[in-house]
């Protein structure tokens, strides 16, 4: 088995697509709304839960497999929209976490400038 990376995912997905000759329907705006979707499948997963047994889900082997199988799209979908964009989707991570550590700073401690 290999390491798993996020270039090497996003090319997977690019072939995977190429193969198909989806490119011509992989647009930003495709898939964001594909993200949205996908990410709104998860939520139904968990809208009728209380948060105990939303916290308990993964003991569930249907449901745990339900949960990944949403996680798995919405990541595809997300790696691939940053792909089309040029996006450098853990570049963009630790930029905003950075903004985030300046905006909202630890209880007590001044916010770094």
């Amino acid at each position: 088995m290999t390491e798993l990376d996020v270039a090497g995912l996003q090319r997977r997905l690019a072939e995977f697509a190429a193969a198909r000759n989806w490119q011509p329907y992989h647009t930003p705006k495709n898939l964001a709304a594909a993200l949205s979707v996908e990410a709104s499948e998860l939520v139904e997963i968990f809208q009728w839960l209380t948060p105990d047994e939303s916290a308990r889900v993964m003991a569930d082997p249907e449901s745990a497999h339900r949960v990944t199988d949403e996680v798995a799209d919405v990541l595809a979908y997300l790696l691939q929209f940053c792909e089309v964009l040029g996006i450098d989707a853990l570049a963009a991570l630790d930029a905003k976490i950075d903004r985030n550590e300046q905006r909202f700073p630890m209880p007590g401690r001044p916010a770094r400038s």
